[in-house]
């Protein structure tokens, strides 16, 4: 017979404790892609359950790790996480009253360019994590999306400085044709500044009600890449640079503005009972970042 420590010695100092599991289990996951294919991803799975008995020296990880290598061969869902959070009691009835998984992993999309005949995947970070409680199950949803963010203030400098170029360059002048204006716009003398823009982060995080029966990955994606408009692009000609830039012109925005954007896409999604939405602005002008947070704000709920 091997020794059992866990089973054969007990603790020290008696008390429950919330959760006891590993972090970081290297595994593959089917995810359902856009065009209805499964394809396989690695993700990594935080497991834990609760170790209620204070009287018990410790949880058995091994059987964490099988029950949920052995229920990866099926569809990511949530029934899937559903039957290895039911697993884990199961293999801890003595001892335990609660099941936690958290899964991280890359969520591929394919994108057409914005004119071009392209296409090239991107990929979103993603994290699910689901809450075992008696019956109850809790689900909570976080997506990262990077876009573009223009800033109103830089633009509005630099459009003044533009201003004065012109007057500077035609004062006096009474009268002057479209094709003289037209060719000094596209000259280098117009270079006068650059508004400045950034890489930005959108962080969303949803509580889901007992309505939803998917994970909402892919809607939230759409939702918030539809307000914002300046999504990052992968493949990219001349003409798909331009018109960026002109989506970026037609969508100045500060991380107030942003946030706010996106408040409105989430705040009506079916489903939800709560959310925390992060835009992360990474500055060109500052070594600082700037950010700004808004939860739905329900009792019990997310906290900034």
């Amino acid at each position: 017979m091997l020794p059992d420590v866990a089973n054969d010695t007990a603790p020290q100092f008696l008390s429950p404790i919330n959760r006891v599991g590993m972090s970081g289990i290297e595994v593959a996951i089917l995810v359902r892609g856009e065009d209805d294919v499964l394809m396989r991803t690695p993700a990594k799975v935080d497991a834990y359950v609760s170790l209620d008995d204070p009287a018990t020296k410790g949880i058995h990880m091994s059987r964490l790790y099988l029950s949920l290598q052995n229920e990866l061969h099926t569809e990511f869902s949530r029934k899937q996480i559903e039957r290895i959070l039911g697993r884990f009691l199961e293999t801890h009835s003595e001892m335990s009253q609660s099941a936690y998984l958290q899964f991280s992993f890359e969520h591929m999309i394919q994108r057409a360019s914005l004119l071009s005949d392209n296409t090239a995947w991107r990929s979103y970070p993603i994290q699910i994590e689901a809450l075992k409680q008696g019956d109850s199950v809790k689900y909570r949803v976080h997506v990262r999306l990077t876009y573009s963010s223009a800033c109103p203030c830089s633009a509005a400098l630099s459009r003044q400085l533009l201003q004065q170029q012109f007057e500077e360059q035609f004062y006096g002048h009474n009268w002057m044709s479209a094709a003289t204006v037209l060719n000094w716009l596209g000259s280098n003398n117009t270079l006068i500044a650059v508004p400045h823009s950034q890489r930005s982060h959108a962080d969303i995080t949803v509580d889901l009600d007992d309505t939803r029966e998917d994970l909402p990955i892919d809607e939230i994606i759409q939702r918030v890449e539809g307000v914002l408009n300046t999504a990052v692009q992968a493949a990219v000609k001349r003409a798909d640079e331009q018109e960026f830039a002109r989506l970026n012109g037609e969508n100045l925005m500060f991380c107030e503005d942003a946030a706010r954007r996106m408040k409105s896409a989430i705040d009506p999604m079916p489903g939800v009972i709560d959310y925390r939405i992060q835009a992360s602005h990474f500055e060109s002008l500052h070594p600082h970042d700037a950010v700004a947070i808004v939860v739905k704000g329900v009792p019990g709920g997310m906290v900034p």
